[in-house]
């Protein structure tokens, strides 16, 4: 099943440090995510929309499911519920679809703006730049009104090169301060720095990451890929 034991020694590590955990259940089958909702956790991540469809009405509704993959715009609609946190919002048609998609069932849809901070071409996001415009007009509303901006995601480099995870974590770290000093009348629109995986957590949570996202140091092997 899973490593219990280290996910009970990431849980109390998260604890002590004020890090929401959540648990990235992607790929896996349903019994090891059964085995760890019955341990009593209840945040998991999914990065494919038709996968999270097909697992969401097999458990409870306590579950808190997470979006943390690239979204296409064309399977927002598919989302029956919608997600309790979409991480991965990365440009601006995403934004309007969500957005209309949230009129259209008359409620918020809970969202993370993607900043890439990686140097790499395969990782999405906005620039530093776009997302403060971004940020900006989520929180005057004067724009995307059916949308709940909670914080920012980001991946850092896949590489051993620890000190360039360290340095790209940072970055976006202090954007974070930036942006909470510019709009210290929304505080919990900038709750949430969401960063870290398996590999590279700790370094996320000295940078000051306060959400990470762990699969495979809790769950084992992927069923497939």
């Amino acid at each position: 099943m899973i490593n219990e034991e280290k996910y009970k020694e990431l849980k109390a590590y998260c604890a002590a440090r004020n890090i929401e955990l959540i648990a990235v259940s992607k790929k896996q089958p349903n019994e090891k995510i059964q085995y760890l909702y019955d341990l009593g956790h209840r945040d998991f991540g999914e990065n494919r929309v038709e996968e999270l469809q097909n697992k969401c009405h097999l458990f409870p509704d306590d579950i808190r499911w997470h979006f943390i993959g690239h979204l296409q715009s064309k399977k927002v609609k598919l989302f029956e519920p919608i997600p309790y946190l979409i991480h991965s919002v990365d440009r601006h048609k995403l934004l309007e679809v969500l957005d209309k998609e949230g009129a259209k069932r008359d409620q918020k849809i809970n969202i993370l703006i993607q900043v890439k901070i990686a140097k790499e071409d395969s990782k999405y996001g906005f620039t530093f730049k776009e997302a403060e415009k971004t940020i900006d007009n989520l929180i005057k509303e004067d724009q995307y009104s059916h949308l709940a901006l909670k914080g920012v995601m980001a991946m850092a480099t896949f590489t051993d090169n620890e000190g360039q995870v360290q340095s790209e974590f940072i970055s976006l770290a202090k954007f974070m301060v930036e942006m909470r000093k510019k709009h210290t009348d929304s505080p919990k629109s900038l709750e949430v720095l969401s960063i870290g995986m398996s590999n590279d957590y700790s370094i996320a949570a000295d940078a000051g990451g306060n959400m990470v996202r762990i699969g495979s140091a809790i769950f084992g092997p992927r069923k497939y890929d």
